[in-house]
């Protein structure tokens, strides 16, 4: 049996700076590990692209049921099992997918790419104008007021609204995360009631009308499955945005390629959720004896498919650890694979596009104002805080429409 004494639920590990030597060292040991975790006991850790995938396509041999996130415990199964999409399997999770996809459809995305890229304009703009500027909070901005129009929150509650995602999701320390919740859920519950009553073409609508079997689903499975969607769609967006513009900042060579317009922004947005891998495992449980890289896994094991590990083996991606922003296939697992592939991975590409793309048109570049501070979650690995300074990028004119007075840099 492969071990290792290395905690790899250990946040601080996923920061140093040769943590690309460790995992590939584990993974020359073997591509399967048993671990042991603070907080949830004995694992099976998989650090192979095909093994991953393996286990996070095969959802009958591997289920979602017992949890998705470590964190909950040894023995422990989350509350909302069986009743959110994260936490159920084919064919439940496809009925509980069923109401959202239309608003996260690629073709729905498109219609609101426009706004999504003005409002991302206006974001960075504003950063700009102030001369200085912590990134982390400029970025989450975009992701919580497109959420906030995906579920028609009323004018008056927005600023509620976002202060209370900010703490529910992005507070710092588990007590604010907390109060957030306790906030926030029971106000998703009211606004649940009132849409079954009176519904509208947003996302709580829909879910509140959805029926299986002739059934409403529960008022509280909505809210739960509501706020999975909350949290998925605010901090991935956040952390990959965040970390790929800190990326950007440490390679002038990458900036100034993508503003010279050398690499499509589609192909740099798939390669920096690539590199950053900010969702760093994800957890499944074994529902029958099976073997799996050559190691036995008994029923009821856990087992733990390290994203961004499997986004670093060189069987799947050549030069893993280089930053290729035109890299063609990409098929990278940041967003997931199988049955539960992320549902919101249209409108996240599209706003990690927008927020990339507004950042290279309007920053010449970023000049960080001291190191940037890692946060201590395995769950949303990403930054805490990074502050930069952003001097405005000065237009580019032909010659022949320079602006009296101007003069141009091209």
């Amino acid at each position: 049996m492969a071990s290792t004494s290395l905690d790899l639920s250990d946040p601080g590990l996923w920061a140093r700076p040769d943590l690309p030597a460790v995992i590939a060292e584990l993974r020359r040991q073997a591509p399967v590990h048993r671990t042991e975790t603070a907080q949830d006991g004995p694992v099976w850790s998989v650090l192979s692209y095909e093994l991953g995938a393996e286990v996070l396509k095969d959802t009958a041999a591997y289920s979602s049921q017992g949890g998705s996130l470590l964190g909950a415990g040894p023995g422990q199964t989350p509350a909302g099992a069986g009743r959110m999409m994260a936490l159920t399997d084919p064919p439940r999770h496809r009925q509980l997918r069923a109401p959202a996809m239309p608003f996260f459809s690629p073709g729905g995305v498109r219609g609101a790419s426009r706004s999504i890229a003005e409002l991302a304009g206006d974001i960075i703009g504003q950063a700009v104008a102030h001369g200085e500027a912590d990134l982390v909070e400029v970025v989450k901005v975009l992701p919580l007021t497109v959420m906030c129009d995906l579920l028609d929150i009323p004018a008056q509650d927005r600023d509620m609204v976002v202060r209370v995602c900010d703490a529910a999701f992005l507070g710092g320390t588990a007590q604010q995360r907390r109060v957030g919740h306790q906030q926030l859920i029971p106000y998703l519950m009211q606004q649940v009631m009132r849409r079954r009553a009176d519904p509208g073409d947003d996302l709580i609508s829909a879910m509140a009308a959805y029926r299986v079997a002739g059934r409403l689903l529960p008022v509280e499975d909505v809210v739960l499955n509501l706020d999975n969607i909350v949290v998925g769609g605010v901090q991935t967006v956040r952390h990959t945005a965040a970390m790929g513009l800190h990326i950007l900042a440490s390679r002038p060579d990458l900036w100034h390629s993508l503003q010279r317009g050398e690499a499509a922004m589609g192909a740099a947005v798939d390669e920096l959720l690539r590199w950053t891998s900010v969702g760093l495992h994800t957890l499944r449980t074994a529902t029958r004896d099976v073997e799996l890289g050559g190691q036995r896994i008994s029923r009821g094991d856990r087992v733990v498919v390290w994203t961004w590990a499997a986004n670093r083996d060189p069987a799947a991606f050549t030069d893993p650890d280089e930053i290729r922003l035109d890299r063609s296939p990409n098929r990278h697992l940041a967003l997931g694979l199988g049955a539960h592939y992320c549902i919101g991975a249209p409108l996240a590409k599209a706003e990690l596009s927008a927020i990339f793309t507004a950042a290279l048109d309007r920053i010449e570049r970023i000049e960080p104002l001291g190191p940037a501070r890692y946060n201590r979650s395995i769950i949303n690995f990403g930054l805490e805080r990074f502050p930069a300074r952003l001097p405005a990028r000065l237009p580019v004119f032909p010659p022949e429409q320079v602006p009296l007075g101007l003069t141009s840099p091209g």
